[in-house]
């Protein structure tokens, strides 16, 4: 069958140009010595996330996919993410903030015109345009980076944007079971998706209980004042070392003042609201929450299953909704509020079962090691998805309000290191259900 490149062409500028203009957001909102500092070990200074987007652009747009001379190959090896760790690259030779704005400019012009003139056809890197979808990808996850970035800067707010809505009044059940039997995991067919999310395969879970909402700094708190972080109890062995090492307490970001936590968010310090998800725990004290609820994180394949799965037809969905790209009704994605909607927000976003925000929000741990999937074939580079597999790091769903539409979806696998709290990262629950619960495909 032939494919009309024409839509993916337009799809693809859009998707570019829609990252262009978040990355140019991060990066001109802040003075330059705000641009060039590293706010934390555990992240690259803005600069260096901006002229790497613009150097991995540069690499694989328009030298491999346009055949065209490189401009700055004297650069690649000091934005080369994997040659440099993150506390190392201040002391890199890095483009100063005006170079670099001038680089990432003159780079996207030309892939503009590469992406004008390209036969979206031929071969993997270039059908249906996934080497300029995966660029635009990648650049959004950067975004989310520099994000991640300026939550950790101190001084003054330089970003806003607007509440997100008010979750529905009326109140919704704690957990949805969620039938067991087969479904369809990963995919084969979605144009831009990723090495890791290939291929589709069966995959069958028992039946299981799955919390309706992530959850809720209140509920969080309940754990806390009950002396979650004082009971080795409920932690993992590594966990609960890293309680007692760094003396935690509560998630990264709150402190108690009187008899009232506050958090920091973006600059503002503000009462912790009790009715969003809860932000910046690790998949440690996600797990340790769980257990002392009776309960545990869900697998990977049970998250997907319920994000997906339809049992009234039987088909596996792109989204929980259905097959429609997602749009502001449905979920809380693309920066457009700088916090997670109240638990229960987005019911025009819920699954067939009636589970709430699977999409946007707060990233998701499950109980799962990042692992590849049966028949997986590392593409268009090892260094993506191959090398982290493993048991060091734990998958992550569904995506955050950080994150872009054209970088989440239904099959998406994000994964860290269980120890990580600066990344927009929450949970959901779930529960083994009985035999009597009954299995459905």
């Amino acid at each position: 069958m032939t494919i009309d490149p024409e839509p993916f062409r337009e799809r693809a500028a859009a998707a570019l140009l829609a990252a262009r203009d978040r990355t140019r957001a991060l990066t001109t909102c802040v003075e330059e010595p705000d641009l060039v500092a590293q706010h934390s070990p555990l992240m690259s200074p803005l600069v260096w996330d901006l002229a790497h987007i613009g150097n991995q652009e540069e690499q694989w747009l328009l030298r491999t996919v346009g055949g065209r001379d490189a401009l700055r190959p004297d650069i690649d090896s000091v934005y080369d993410a994997f040659e440099h760790p993150r506390a190392e690259r201040p002391s890199l030779p890095l483009l100063a903030p005006a170079e670099a704005h001038g680089y990432v400019a003159e780079v996207r012009g030309r892939v503009l015109d590469v992406l004008e003139r390209a036969e979206l056809h031929g071969g993997p890197l270039l059908s249906a345009g996934f080497a300029f979808g995966m660029i635009a990808q990648h650049e959004q996850q950067h975004d989310e980076t520099m994000l991640i970035t300026h939550q950790l800067r101190t001084g003054p707010p330089v970003l806003t944007a607007p509440e997100p809505p008010a979750a529905p009044a009326d109140p919704l059940p704690a957990e949805v079971l969620i039938p067991g039997g087969a479904f369809l995991m990963g995919t084969s067919t979605e144009p831009w998706a990723l090495d890791n999310e290939r291929p589709a395969h069966r995959r069958t879970v028992p039946p299981f209980f799955l919390d309706t909402t992530p959850v809720s700094n209140g509920a969080y708190q309940r754990f806390m004042e009950d002396g979650g972080y004082d009971d080795p109890r409920w932690w993992a062995p590594e966990g609960w070392a890293q309680v007692r090492e760094h003396r935690l307490r509560a998630p990264l970001f709150w402190h108690l003042e009187g008899r009232q936590w506050l958090r920091r968010r973006f600059g503002v310090t503000e009462p912790v609201p009790p009715d969003e998800p809860v932000l910046h725990v690790s998949w440690y004290e996600a797990d340790a929450y769980a257990r002392w609820a009776g309960r545990r994180l869900p697998t990977e394949a049970e998250w997907e299953k319920a994000a997906r799965h339809d049992p009234a037809s039987g088909r596996d969905r792109r989204y929980p909704w259905g097959d429609a790209d997602p749009s502001p009704d449905r979920a809380n994605l693309g920066q457009r509020h700088l916090r997670p909607a109240p638990v229960g927000s987005y019911p025009e976003g819920a699954s067939p079962l009636g589970v709430h925000q699977l999409i946007g929000d707060v990233w998701e741990w499950t109980a799962s090691d990042f692992l590849p999937y049966p028949g997986f074939a590392a593409f268009p580079y090892r260094e993506y998805s191959e090398v982290f597999f493993g048991g060091a790091h734990k998958v992550l769903r569904g995506g955050s309000f950080a994150v872009d539409p054209v970088a989440c979806r239904g099959t998406f696998r994000n994964w860290d290191l269980p120890v990580r709290r600066q990344i927009f990262s929450g949970f959901r629950t779930a529960q083994n259900a009985g035999p009597s619960a009954g299995e459905l495909t």
